[in-house]
Formats: C-alpha cells, sequence, structure tokens
C-alpha cells in the first residue's frame, strides 16, 4: 500500500520537517547529490532550501553590504558566528531572495515559520541584520533560492526513485561541512553511499 504524504492527525504535509537525498540517478543536474530540507508539503505542492551547496561567488558580509546592512570596506567586525557563515544555493526558484533556517531560539511574530520543535524559517532582512549585530538564532544557514514542487510533482518524483527521504536533524541541517551533508543524511537512513551508487538503476 502507497504510504501517505499527508499526515490528518496534525494537518501537516508528511514531508515537513524531513531531508530529501537525491538519488544517483537524479535526471535533474541541478539537484545532483543535494539534500533539500522540506519546509512546506501540501496538496498544492511542495518548497524546501538546499542545504549542502555553497554559493561560492558571494560570502555573507558581501551579501550584507549589497542590502546595506553593513557599509562597504572592512571597518565593521562581524560576530565570530556571522562571520563563519556561508551563503547557500537554495534552489532554482527565486535565486535573489534569501531565506534563512534557523534554530528555534529566535522568533518573530509577524515572518518566523516554525517547521518543528527545533528548527524555523525566516525570510526577511531583519533576521539578517539580528545576526551581523551579534543577536540572531546560534544556528543559521542563509540560502538564496529555493526549491518549489507543483501538487503532486514531488510525490511522483519519488515514486520514480529520484529521491530518499528520512526525519531531518538540525546536526546534519547547521553543520559547517557541507560536503559531508550528502553521506551524513544517507547514513541516518542506514545506507552505503558506495552502495546506493552501484545499485542506482536496478530494481
Amino acid at each position: 500500500m502507497a504510504r501517505s504524504f499527508k499526515d490528518t492527525k496534525t494537518d501537516r504535509g508528511f514531508l515537513d520537517g524531513q531531508l530529501l537525498i537525491a538519488m544517483p540517478g537524479m535526471q535533474d543536474t541541478r539537484f545532483a547529490r543535494t539534500v533539500v530540507y522540506i519546509c512546506a508539503h501540501s496538496a498544492d505542492g511542495a518548497m524546501g532550501i538546499t542545504i549542502n551547496k555553497p554559493a561560492s561567488e558571494i560570502t555573507f558580509r558581501d551579501l550584507l553590504v549589497q542590502l546595506d546592512i553593513l557599509p562597504e570596506g572592512p571597518a565593521i567586525k562581524l560576530p565570530e558566528c556571522a562571520g563563519r557563515m556561508k551563503v547557500h544555493r537554495g534552489g532554482p526558484v527565486e535565486t535573489t531572495r534569501g531565506f534563512v533556517l534557523h534554530s528555534a531560539d529566535y522568533f518573530s511574530e509577524s515572518s518566523t515559520l516554525p517547521i518543528d520543535d527545533d528548527v524555523c524559517l525566516t525570510a526577511t532582512l531583519e533576521i539578517l541584520k539580528a545576526i551581523a549585530n551579534g543577536r540572531g538564532p546560534e544556528h543559521a544557514l542563509l540560502a538564496l533560492g529555493y526549491a518549489g514542487w507543483a501538487p503532486g510533482q514531488l510525490e511522483n518524483e519519488i515514486q520514480a526513485n529520484g529521491w530518499l527521504f528520512c526525519p531531518a536533524s538540525a546536526e546534519i541541517i547547521f553543520d559547517p561541512n557541507l560536503d559531508a551533508k550528502y553521506e551524513r543524511a544517507l547514513a541516518s537512513l542506514g545506507v552505503d553511499p558506495a552502495r546506493l551508487a552501484s545499485d542506482a538503476g536496478h530494481a
């Protein structure tokens, strides 16, 4: 029996707060070896943030300067946590828009979406200002753009063996070692990446 993608007890999409892990045979090269955190899933479609692809052409400081949060030049020193932040490629949709996945110790009534007990999503300049001033969440991931799916599209891709999925953990989401996230996500399912690659395409 096919597993329902709707949790009727909580009225949440079954994939809310889950990690999607691209299979080796993923046809869309934009998502090769990606790990995507699903922020919202319903009959209207799905939205998530890719958590393991850096936007190497821009730094967090550069972005703050572009948004007029920081002045140009090295005069203002960022807090250590902000200085370590990397900008991620969140997905191919709205790639100039910023999204911050973060720990639940930061919350704005008007703009923060709680996804589970540990992870929230905020997409305003205020959270970037808070991070730059050392008043932001303990853990945060900034992404430009997001991944989006039309109604039924993600379910079809999963059933066609395009994705695996597993419960998310804050340790994987906010791991600063982006290269390790793909293997860590697979390992959480007990999957050996080498074995998965060799089995790809086989029934």
